[in-house]
């Protein structure tokens, strides 16, 4: 099978049946993920804005599509086709976690310089096979409780483990593995106080479950819905986190809590964002006020319904763009980088811990960004007829969970 569409839906046939441009949104997060980490630093002035909209949403976007890309693996399913038996149902979702994690406890070990997301994925994963259960009306209902609930867990149970006011946001580390009080800080990294601990990123992971059962994006009205959606959820999240702290003086009121409990912060140009940058995702626990600002990292409940709707509304526009034969062809070289994510994301932090260790600059993220389009691109063209065209770790992970029948 090529790189040919179904006309009229945007359904990739090279995608192994997913939506070409729900892949080129998540190439799309690739290339924010570069931004992030090999650009310069998020200035809010010309052509720094970039790197403002990616910080922070980057990791977002890719949460919310796993869950989407669940909701889509799983539609027109027949329970006849459910497979019987614990070993056939959870054992590949068991080793491709398993895989997961060593990746990301590897990588971390290689460079501690970036936060490597993969071991939380891990657990996402996991934590998301019982609520595929559930109904559409039952998931969308879970997935909004869990926008709030999350955060909130966050923020009281941070004082309860000793991270009240900072030692958030760590990524686990292979060392830790060798005793009982590591296992016990891994696990704790994982769930609560980690860069992306499930309290406060599952929730992207259950909205993106719902969004992919309510909307059926082979249908022109149901993109466009998720476009109107997700502008006027990103519209409601940010516009009421800037009229809490800057008109409601949510703001003074935070810059008077850093003094008291984060004087560390209060030198730098932002201490608002000082403080978020040292809790990653977790809420800070020193005053209530936190959980209405929708600064990058807060993942506050405000962050989480304005990213989740940053990426709704993506989604939306990209597969109305993907209808018309300009819109499908702009995105093709994004749609290739999209489905080979996983590839992506490993040898652009293999790269950082090597030769481009240390970079941070407009032209690394050229060279990154380019060289990735353009290898993703290239690899999708060369084994457009192999299964090899998804990726070569993503055809791995798949041959290890399913064996020789997933190519």
């Amino acid at each position: 099978m090529t790189g040919t569409r179904t006309a009229g839906t945007g359904l990739g046939a090279g995608g192994g049946g997913r939506l070409a441009a729900v892949d080129a949104v998540r190439g799309l997060a690739v290339l924010g993920m570069f931004a992030v980490h090999v650009g310069p630093g998020p200035r809010p002035e010309g052509a720094g804005y970039l790197i403002v909209a990616a910080d922070g949403r980057a990791p977002a976007l890719f949460t919310l599509l796993a869950g989407f890309s669940l909701a889509l693996a799983q539609r027109g399913r027949a329970p006849a086709e459910q497979p019987d038996g614990w070993a056939r149902r959870y054992r590949p979702l068991v080793i491709r976690c398993a895989i997961l994690a060593g990746l990301g406890l590897l990588l971390a070990a290689l460079w501690p310089g970036i936060l490597v997301i993969l071991a939380f994925f891990a657990v996402y994963f996991l934590a998301a096979e019982p609520f595929t259960r559930l109904s559409t009306p039952v998931l969308t209902a879970v997935a909004g409780v869990s926008v709030v609930a999350g955060p909130l867990l966050s923020f009281l149970l941070g004082p309860v483990f000793g991270y009240e006011a900072s030692g958030r946001g760590a990524v686990p580390e292979l060392t830790a593995l060798t005793g009982r009080e590591g296992l016990a800080r891994v696990l704790c990294e994982l769930l609560l106080t980690g860069a992306y601990p499930l309290a406060t990123y599952f929730p992207y992971v259950l909205v993106g479950l719902a969004l992919g059962r309510l909307c059926d994006l082979r249908e022109g009205r149901a993109a466009r819905r998720m476009a109107v959606w997700g502008a006027a959820a990103a519209a409601a999240g940010y516009g009421t986190a800037w009229v809490a702290t800057h008109v409601l003086g949510g703001r003074e009121r935070l810059l008077d809590v850093i003094a008291a409990r984060h004087p560390e912060a209060l030198g730098t140009a932002d201490p608002v964002r000082e403080v978020l940058r040292g809790q990653f995702g977790a809420v800070p626990s020193t005053s209530w006020e936190w959980l209405l600002v929708a600064d990058p990292y807060s993942q506050t409940p405000l962050e989480t319904i304005g990213n989740a709707g940053v990426g709704c509304a993506l989604i939306g526009l990209f597969v109305l763009a993907a209808r018309g034969r300009a819109g499908a062809w702009l995105q093709r070289p994004l749609a290739a980088l999209g489905a080979m994510a996983l590839s992506a994301y490993v040898l652009h932090a293999l790269v950082l811990a090597g030769p481009a260790h240390g970079a941070a600059s407009w032209g690394a993220l050229a060279g990154f960004a380019g060289v990735a389009l353009a290898v993703a691109w290239a690899w999708q063209r060369h084994w457009a007829d192999s299964p090899l065209r998804r990726g070569p770790l993503e055809h791995l992970l798949r041959l290890a969970t399913r064996g020789r029948r997933a190519a």
